[in-house]
């Protein structure tokens, strides 16, 4: 098991280097260093209120950072306006899921297709394919599914971006167990099949250890602990995640 804050290499997708991000005068976020290397699925975990989602909101440009760099594939995204993140290949799926509930499943669906990313033409199929419940209610309102469907269409519209990067914030929460099990299969599938890289924040340690290949833990808004999921200690879990 590695310190977080080891060198980052030419083989992650994701780099942030000693970050800093403020609410206000209240500091959030504290050197930050940690890497998302490509083809992984890195678990970000913590105790509530660590600095986890501001992290993820960070890297999406939904929030101003201080100092630091947050490189995606070479490139520097403190550079790129948020509104053109999406552009470049990342796929992010918030906490609280945040479709729109008037619209129809297959509306919020084609939302993500109105990205410009090179996608094959048959995408939308793939994600139907990928996800049966969603096509069985196409016609449906979003607001009208059940929140482990809900949570099912937020990824499908982000995988509609053909990302090389998918984000997700907390995906079980508030989930059925049968559907908790089926994102699971997702991710595993979308990793291991077709090498997507994930990030994911998740607070439950057998769903992590489940998906993952590697974690970063967050404490007080720094980053202290790092490595492939099997290096996950017991005395690790006790130190920083444990309530």
């Amino acid at each position: 098991m590695n310190d977080i804050s080891a060198t980052t290499t030419a083989a992650d997708l994701l780099q942030i280097r000693d970050l800093n991000q403020f609410y206000g005068s209240s500091h959030t976020l504290w050197d930050v260093s940690l890497s998302v290397p490509t083809g992984s699925c890195t678990c970000l975990m913590g105790r509530n209120g660590m600095g986890k989602t501001t992290l993820l909101k960070s890297v999406m440009g939904l929030l101003p950072t201080q100092s630091g760099e947050i490189l995606f594939d070479g490139g520097d995204l403190r550079k790129v306006a948020a509104d053109r993140r999406a552009r470049l290949g990342i796929g992010y799926v918030p906490q609280g899921r945040e479709i729109f509930p008037q619209l129809t499943v297959e509306e919020n669906l084609r939302l993500g297709l109105y990205v410009p990313r090179p996608r094959p033409a048959d995408a939308l199929e793939r994600v139907y394919t990928m996800f049966p419940v969603l096509k069985q209610m196409a016609r449906r309102r979003g607001g009208d599914l059940s929140g482990g469907q809900q949570q099912q269409l937020a990824i499908g519209r982000a995988l509609l971006l053909e990302p090389k990067l998918l984000i997700l914030d907390e995906p079980t929460e508030g989930i059925q167990p049968n559907i908790v099990r089926e994102i699971g299969d997702t991710i595993l599938r979308l990793n291991h099949e077709t090498g997507l890289t994930v990030l994911l924040v998740e607070q439950k340690l057998p769903f992590a250890r489940r998906v993952a290949s590697q974690f970063r833990i967050v404490d007080k808004g720094r980053a202290v602990a790092a490595g492939a999921i099997a290096e996950l200690s017991d005395e690790l879990v006790r130190k920083h995640l444990t309530v």
